[in-house]
């Protein structure tokens, strides 16, 4: 017996929207929270720092995923190079390297973002 499968709804497409970018946003924030605390006590500071650092990955991660489709494939590959080269260069300054190595590391992080990124999108389009 056959049946239909139901319609999809306002409302689920806006979740399967958020759920990307809240999920990687917890992620986010207990890494970064979790960087930040060094084996230390939990403290209420570091927990607001987990979640405001989680909050502002997943509200960027968000509008940049509904906006990077109208751009052209190269500033799509940068955008999304520029915004992980940030993201990750914010997570290991937090390991207390020096700002010499947070860049080296940041920018090989993003070259490798925008390797994959621009060859994805120029072999798909």
């Amino acid at each position: 017996m056959a049946h239909a499968s139901p319609a999809t709804t306002g409302h689920r497409a806006v979740s399967a929207h958020w759920a990307g970018p809240v999920l990687l946003g917890i992620v986010y924030g207990v890494w970064a929270a979790g960087i930040r605390r060094d084996a230390g006590p939990i403290t209420t500071g570091n927990v607001l720092f987990g979640v405001v650092a989680g909050l502002v990955f997943a509200a960027a991660f968000f509008g940049l995923h509904r906006v990077a489709h109208t751009l052209p494939r190269e500033l799509r590959a940068l955008s999304w190079t520029a915004f992980a080269g940030i993201a990750f260069g914010f997570l290991y300054s937090l390991t207390d390297a020096s700002v010499l190595r947070s860049v080296i590391m940041s920018l090989l992080v993003a070259g490798a973002v925008f390797v994959v990124t621009f060859y994805r999108y120029y072999t798909t389009e």
